[in-house]
């Protein structure tokens, strides 16, 4: 069996990495290489940190209905998905409140270490709700005119959507290889024709050692936490990135980390995002292919892996 390509680097604010099996180590490099640019170029049109972005231009523009790419008219897609599916928990239109929550420029090179469980166990821990406007519901797209339709206003944030989206668009591109592994800060995508697992760890929020594996050679696998990117010190002001859309406020809900498992990343971004909005007592309803939750308080849950057709099975 050739031997198999393997790219990391610096993409979304994070690490992401492609690996191709190709039917010889030049097609695997060539694949490799292929799927790099792709999630370069998606980075470089999504980033709502830099003014020129063909999302940042989407937000300032005052018409309702604007021209965009299919790369754009994806993601805007994926924001009504995203909606629809979490009921509303998963709402990628708070770009307002997440700026006034203190993240208005990227974290990279700046992350503080992670939220200790004492930090995270003095903050009251209430499950989050829908927000009551829905800006969510309000983004459309005209595949047949090339547009976003939205209320001028209503600004998009893809965030984890925006990674899960191009973990799957990356290995749509790779769907012919032997096998393939797309990370895109988080998010993972697997396939392949040779049907080869691999073993994905769930890291411990709060401490070294993996949590649990998970062998996959289909499918997909995202993780929501909210002990990695935070600011405001550890007292009333603490915050991070993840909110409540009933109150624009970051989400404090009981459960700090939950990975997902789902036939695509985007789905599995959904999932995990969801469970852990949802607060310990739903939280698990939210990840019907399996997955691993870790509340505040108490020992982490592994949710058992189910759908063997999805290639999917525990370590």
């Amino acid at each position: 069996m050739s031997a198999e390509a393997h790219l990391a680097f610096a993409c979304f604010g994070g690490v992401a990495s492609v690996h191709v099996l190709g039917s010889d180590e030049e097609q695997g490099r060539r694949l490799a290489e292929q799927g790099r640019e792709l999630l370069l170029d998606a980075h470089r049109r999504l980033s709502r940190f830099e003014p020129a972005s063909e999302l940042s231009r989407l937000n300032r523009d005052p018409r309702t209905e604007v021209p965009a790419s299919p790369l754009l008219r994806r993601l805007a897609a994926a924001v009504l998905t995203a909606g629809m599916r979490s009921g509303g928990l998963v709402d990628a239109t708070l770009l307002d409140a997440i700026e006034r929550a203190g993240y208005r420029s990227s974290l990279e090179g700046a992350v503080p270490p992670p939220l200790s469980r004492t930090e995270l166990a003095a903050r009251e821990q209430a499950p989050a709700g829908p927000s009551a406007t829905s800006g969510w519901r309000a983004v459309k797209v005209d595949a047949e005119a090339g547009t976003v339709i939205r209320p001028p206003g209503v600004r998009i944030d893809g965030g984890g959507i925006a990674k899960g989206l191009m973990a799957d668009l990356v290995g749509e591109a790779l769907a012919g290889a032997k096998a393939f592994a797309v990370e895109c800060c988080g998010d993972i995508r697997l396939g392949g024709s040779s049907g080869l697992r691999r073993r994905i760890r769930v890291d411990d929020p709060f401490g070294t050692v993996p949590l649990h594996e998970f062998e996959i050679d289909a499918g997909a696998v995202a993780t929501s936490g909210i002990t990695r990117r935070s600011w405001g010190g550890s007292g009333a002001g603490l915050a991070h990135q993840i909110l409540d859309p009933a109150s624009g406020r970051p989400a404090f809900t009981g459960i700090v980390q939950a990975t997902a498992l789902a036939p695509t990343a985007l789905e599995a971004e959904i999932l995990a995002k969801s469970a852990l909005l949802s607060g310990p007592e739903s939280a698990e309803s939210q990840l019907p292919f399996g997955g691993v939750l870790v509340p505040v308080e108490g020992e982490a849950k592994v949710i058992a892996a189910t759908g063997a057709h999805l290639g999917m099975a525990a370590a």
